[in-house]
Formats: structure tokens, sequence, C-alpha cells
């Protein structure tokens, strides 16, 4: 017995023991909930899932969503059996705005901004405690960059075509226009008593009129990646204003030979026998000329400007984007190029490359902007109980320095006013406005007529709007997106004088 008490532990120290356990198992706890308290607060909030989230989609009005001219733009209304349900101005922002139902869930800004529209979004302390409170929520009301009269404009020029518009202001990246066609009628998926027949025809229609075009539709995009193209050259410094290639001309008759592979361009004979320079080239969208560009760039600079204005990634935008490529990167060859038939290919818009609208505004914006590309911006304010958070402009990065871009935009000018130019690009000027641009056809192998793209800026020494315009499978860039972006820059040059 003696022996047996003598190895027993004192049980001062066990109860030491067992504090610091203890304390330990309190601390970890305290800690984890204010990890998730206070920390993982903002996203919490924004968690459909989250059962705050939840009450607040049922019992609290919505904040309001207004353009930047103050008009209203979503709003409630109450139902029968006195439940909430929003109602859209129109079917022309539902692209855009998106819609919240409570059958179908959200989309667009109502589900970007879902917790701050709902009442449940602030600081972190505040999504913390508030929860807790007599009033739990702030409904706040959202201020977009977006014109309701502009994008009228635009869903109206694309008519009954399948395309997209993306008007920005380069100076600053506000989105002035966010426009796919077709659209639908947010309200009627809204509102409890319209909203199972109308997702279900929605769902159905072959155009799928849910797809907003703007930013997640992928085309190829044929003579407007050249300016792409012309930035990373520029940049990269593998050619100057000032390069021609003796081959060229002879090219034009006879075609480019690249590893076996024959490129032809003869939609500019007229040229005849004269080497090009930048500006010509761009004038005339000379394929030839781009092609042996983008030899002399090589895959992985190309790849690389690419990516600084924005290629390869998802946007920096308030709404989900569809990633646009130069090539899907399954080539060995510098930059994930199979070889250079596919490089020489993509360099003036074809071959493995993809593109959104969103992308392309982007590319031009960043052109118009003298080489600095901008965050694009749909919401430029939100207003609850304890005032507005105003959500400024911020530069992304300098693709370019504004030599280049001065350049470039020339180029452009001639590519719209330029004698040759207009060919291309009929009814892309705005009258009494220097106007830039470029213009693409783009071929899609023989599965039915080419997409028709416009990109440009206006006016051209000092820019106010930059635009990308595609419509599906409608022929020529001259022929469908020029005249539509002619028109779009015009109209609102003229609203914001």
């Amino acid at each position: 017995m003696l022996a047996t008490s003598s190895r027993r532990r004192p049980l001062g120290r066990t109860i030491v023991h067992v504090a610091v356990a203890l304390s330990l198992a309190f601390g970890i706890l305290a800690g984890a909930g204010g990890y998730w308290a206070v920390i993982k607060a903002p996203e919490l909030v924004r968690s459909p899932y989250d059962p705050a989230v939840i009450a607040a989609a049922r019992t609290v009005p919505r904040g309001i969503i207004r353009d930047r001219d103050g008009t209203t733009l979503a709003r409630n209304e109450t139902d029968a059996n006195g439940e909430l349900y929003r109602v859209y101005r129109s079917p022309v922002i539902s692209q855009a705005v998106g819609y919240a139902s409570s059958r179908y869930g959200r989309a667009g800004l109502e589900l970007a901004y879902d917790a701050e529209l709902s009442g449940l979004a602030g600081d972190p302390v505040s999504d913390a405690l508030r929860k807790f409170g007599t009033d739990p929520y702030d409904p706040k009301d959202l201020t977009l960059a977006l014109s309701y009269e502009l994008q009228k404009a635009a869903v109206a020029a694309l008519g009954d075509r399948n395309g997209a518009v993306v008007m920005l202001d380069p100076r600053n990246g506000e989105v002035l226009a966010l426009a796919s066609t077709p659209t639908y009628s947010a309200s009627a998926l809204s509102d409890p008593s319209t909203a199972d027949a109308t997702f279900k025809a929605l769902q159905e229609d072959e155009d799928q009129p849910l797809l907003p075009r703007a930013t997640l539709g992928r085309y190829v995009p044929g003579s407007v990646f050249k300016i792409v193209t012309a930035i990373a050259g520029l940049g990269s410094g593998a050619i100057t204003p000032r390069t021609t290639y003796k081959e060229q001309p002879a090219a034009e008759r006879d075609g480019l030979v690249v590893n076996g592979f024959r490129i032809r361009d003869g939609h500019h004979l007229f040229t005849g026998s004269k080497a090009l320079d930048f500006v010509q080239a761009t004038e005339v969208s000379c394929n030839i000329w781009y092609a042996l560009t983008g030899l002399a760039i090589g895959g992985a600079d190309l790849v690389d400007y690419a990516g600084r204005l924005g290629f390869g990634a998802q946007l920096p935008f308030e709404l989900p984007t569809a990633i646009s490529q130069v090539t899907n990167g399954s080539g060995s060859a510098p930059g994930g190029f199979v070889d250079d038939v596919e490089l020489a290919n993509a360099a003036y818009g074809q071959a493995e490359t993809f593109v959104t609208p969103l992308q392309m505004a982007l590319v031009v914006s960043t052109v118009a902007n003298d080489g600095e590309l901008m965050r694009p911006r749909l919401v430029t304010g939100v207003t609850g109980e304890r005032g507005t958070r105003t959500i400024g402009p911020a530069t992304i990065r300098r693709v370019i320095d504004g030599g280049d871009a001065a350049a470039i935009t020339e180029a452009m000018v001639a590519a719209v006013e330029g004698e040759d130019g207009r060919r291309y690009t009929t009814g892309a000027k705005v009258p009494g406005v220097t106007t830039a641009g470029k213009s693409g056809t783009a071929e899609l192998g023989g599965r039915g007529e080419p997409h028709s793209w416009f990109i440009g800026f206006a006016p051209a020494e000092s820019p106010r709007v930059a635009i990308a315009v595609l419509v599906e499978q409608a022929g020529r860039g001259a022929e469908a997106a020029a005249p539509i972006a002619g028109d779009l820059m015009e109209f609102w040059l003229d609203r914001s004088e």
C-alpha cells in the first residue's frame, strides 16, 4: 500500500493540468466563435443558406435599384397573399440587373448585391451584431453607372438578332450599357403567379434568353482581335508604326505559307504590290500583315499582353464573366500554341481564340484611356440608413504607354475615316466627331454566316465612350455591328454633352 501511494500524482498538479486543458478548449471555442462571428461574418450574410438571409428574402423590402439618372429600375410590390416580390422597369435591363425570385433564386446584380439589397451587409462588426438586434435589417439602395435610356437604345438597335453591346466610359470604367439579346421579363420571373410558366418557357427557348451574352458569351473575335495583337506588338517592341514586311505584297496574291499551311487574304487586293505599314494594314484589315506580326511577337508575348488586358482569367467585375482566351494552351510551343500556324491565325482573331464582348470593350477602352486599363463598374453607390458608400474608379494596370496607345488610335481612326477603311466600317463614324474603331468578321469554319463585330471609341482625341458590338452570324462587321456602334455612340455623346 505504501508503494502504491507513493506513485500517485499530486492532486494539485492534476487540477492545474485540468485547468490548463479547459482554458485551451475555451480559448479555441472563443477563437472559433470570433472567427465565424466577425471575420467570416461578411461572407455568411451573403450565403443563400444563412437563416437570416432566407428570412430577409421573405419579409424585408429589398433596396431600390436606380440608374445613373435616378430612374427606378427595380422596386417592390406585394401580392394578394401579402408576400413581397420584385417589379422591374423593362426587360431591357434584365441581363444586367437580373431577377430576385422566391422560386428561382437570384441572378445579375440582384445576386451580386443580395446581402446589401436585403439589408444584411455592413462592416464586419455590424454584420456580427445585427442579427441579434431588434431591427437586424438595413436594406440598401443601389445607384448604377448604367443609363436606362442608352440600355433601351442598345437593345432596340440589336432588335430581333442575338447579340450584345457593351459601352464604357474609358476614363473611369463606368459601364454605361450592358445589353444582351434576346432578353426576358424579370418581373414575370419574380411574380409568384407567373414565375413557373415563365421559367419553363425560358428554359425551352433555343435562343437562350437567360444567357447574358455580354459577359458569359464566348465568340470567335475575327479582326477586332488585331487590336490585341497591335498592343502586344508595340508594347513588346516587336514592331513599330513603320514596320513593313517584304513578303506581304506577294502573299496578298499567292498566300502566306506557314509550316506548309497557306494563309490567304483576298479581301483587299486593291492594295496591289504596296508593302503596308501598321496604320495602312489596320485601315484595310490585312490578315497577312497581322499574321506576320503575330509570328514576330511570338506566342509567349502575345499571350502575356493579352493577359494584361484580362485574358486567361475571370474579369474583376460585379457579375460572373467567361474567360477569354488567345489559345486553349494545349500546345507545347511558347504561349501554349500548337505551332506557328495556330499563332499566325490567332494574331488576326481566328484559330482557338475566343472572347467575351465585355473583354473586347475593355481592350478598346484601354487604348482610348492612353494605355491604362480601368476596372469596369456597374454599381457606383450603395445607400443605407448610415449614408452612401461611393464606389469610385480603380486602375487595374497600365498595359502600354501613351505613345503606343496614340499610334493604335491613329490606326483605328484610319480604319473608320480613311478612304479605304470606310469600306469595312460603314456607318461607324459619329457625324462631326473623330471616330476610332475596328470591325471584325469572325469566320465560323463553314457553320453559317460569320459573327459581325465592331469595337471603337469617340471622340478619338478625347474619348468619352468606348463600345463593343457583337451580332451573332450577321455577316461582315460593316453590315451589322458597325452601324449599331456608330448610332449608339452618337446617341450617348449627344445626351452627355
